[in-house]
């Protein structure tokens, strides 16, 4: 018998045709070194430091800002007692006032009704001596008068009439005159310019001082008139 041929994938290899595989290293495991459980603590406890810091930096904040609120209000208390203060001392100022007013004004009513009384009064006893001794004197008067040819005297109230008139009337001009007197300023400069030369109404100086002879003549003649009219 023959041998059988050798084929392709019979053919041993030969040890030049293949490369060997490079070696790669294994990887070393992780090994912790120190304390690293530690550590981690230490970092969990920074960030929740920080947190708080953080929480206490606001209610800082908030605590400060409060206190200068609570400073005003305080300052704004203040203000108010005094102004509280300078109203109780002006209600108390004003209340003696009032009481003051109120005393005064009791004794203008008790001077009131007194002035009131005593004009009743002296209303009665005019009213009494008109319808008594004073009508039974003017009757005597009146018919004397009359016997002797002369008109009888005026009624009563025409004389009191005319006094009232007087009085009014004298009142008035006082009251222009005092009017007058406080429209006028205290001191008036004189601006009028003296005139020169000889002032008028010097060349008849005599025939003025003739002239008024008569008028005081007539003057002292009524004066004379007057009394013995009286």
């Amino acid at each position: 018998m023959s041998a059988p041929a050798a084929g392709p994938s019979t053919v041993a290899p030969h040890a030049t045709t293949t490369a060997p595989l490079p070696v790669t290293p294994k990887p070393q495991p992780l090994v912790a070194t120190g304390n690293w459980t530690t550590e981690l603590v230490q970092l969990a406890k920074t960030a929740e430091l920080k947190k708080h810091s953080l929480t206490l930096q606001l209610h800082t904040a908030n605590i400060v800002a409060a206190h200068n609120t609570l400073e005003q209000k305080d300052k704004t208390i203040q203000d108010i007692k005094e102004q509280k203060n300078r109203l109780d001392s002006e209600r108390a100022r004003l209340l003696n006032a009032l009481a003051e007013i109120n005393a005064d004004r009791d004794k203008v009513d008790l001077l009131e009704a007194s002035v009131t009384r005593e004009c009743a009064d002296l209303r009665q006893q005019i009213q009494t001596l008109q319808e008594g001794e004073y009508a039974i004197a003017k009757a005597d008067v009146d018919r004397l008068r009359a016997e002797l040819g002369q008109p009888p005297l005026p009624p009563l109230q025409t004389k009191l009439d005319e006094k009232t008139s007087q009085y009014l009337r004298d009142r008035r001009v006082n009251g222009e005159k005092r009017i007058v007197s406080d429209s006028q300023p205290d001191h008036q400069p004189s601006t009028m310019k003296r005139p020169r030369g000889r002032p008028k109404g010097s060349k008849n100086r005599g025939g003025k001082a003739g002239g008024n002879a008569p008028s005081g003549s007539a003057s002292a003649s009524g004066s004379a008139v007057a009394g013995g009219a009286a």
